[in-house]
This record gives structure tokens, sequence and C-alpha cells, in this order.
């Protein structure tokens, strides 16, 4: 499965992570790729918000994972770019999360594959300047599904 939205605004970008929160399940992982200042954070906001978490959602960019456990799900927005290897994810507890019964948003999931799930969701977020400053081109592929 493959899926291509475009958003023109930081609003935008947040009601699709909303969406997505409002039909997450238990047991989903949803890794977020793309440069930095492109909107992962915004779009985690919105999940968030789908999940019915109220309050601040912040990069867990230096603690690795943030848990919210106050919403219809736990959720766990991990960022895994400061680790080396999968064996750091794993020792604090990465494989327990992703393969529980919350639902969790990876940052740079590409950097711990081997421990995703089968049905793990790619969204890479993109910018194109030509289109104007809050333009996002958003991608959604399946991981193991036809490209």
């Amino acid at each position: 499965m493959k899926r291509i939205l475009e958003t023109f605004g930081e609003q935008e970008t947040r009601d699709f992570g909303r969406s997505l929160g409002e039909s997450a399940v238990p047991g989903q992982v949803i890794c977020l790729d793309g440069d930095l200042g492109v909107g992962k954070t915004v779009l985690a906001q919105g999940f968030a918000e789908g999940l019915g978490i109220s309050g601040p959602v912040a990069s867990p960019t230096f603690t690795i994972v943030q848990s919210y456990q106050k919403g219809r799900l736990p959720f766990y927005h991990m960022d895994v770019y400061r680790l080396e290897d999968e064996d750091e994810l794993e020792a604090i507890g990465g494989s327990e999360m992703l393969d529980g019964d919350g639902v969790c948003l990876v940052e740079w999931g590409e950097r711990v594959a081997g421990l995703l799930p089968p049905h793990t969701l790619f969204i890479r977020i993109e910018k194109d300047l030509k289109k104007g400053p809050d333009y996002r081109l958003i991608t959604l592929t399946e991981k193991g599904a036809a490209k």
C-alpha cells in the first residue's frame, strides 16, 4: 500500500496526525521519517490528540522514549536517531513497547528496522519550497507491501 497526501499548513499536518490517532489500534507501529523541521513533531502532537491525550507532546530526541498512558491507548513516542544499534532500543524495553498493547510512533525507524513488526506503516514527510514554506508531501508506505 502506498498513499500520498499534501498539506499546506501546520494545522493540516496536525489534523492528519489526529486522524491517524483516532483510527489507531493496539499493536500498531508507525515510523516517521523526514529532515529536521518538516513537521514530525506536529504530526505526533496531532496523533496524540487523536488518542485523547491532552497536554504537551514533545519530541523525545534526548530521552529516546516518551510514554503517554492517559489516552484511549498507551502511546509510545520514540526518537531513535541517537541510537547506535537496535540493541540499545532492546536494552530500554523497546521490543516490549513495539509488540505491546499500545501504539508506537517511531522517528527515524529505519535505524531499528530489524525490530519492527511486519505491518509497520512508514510515513515520510518532505518539504518543497517551490510550493511554499508550509507545503508538505506526506508519503505512507506499509512495510512489506508492494511499492
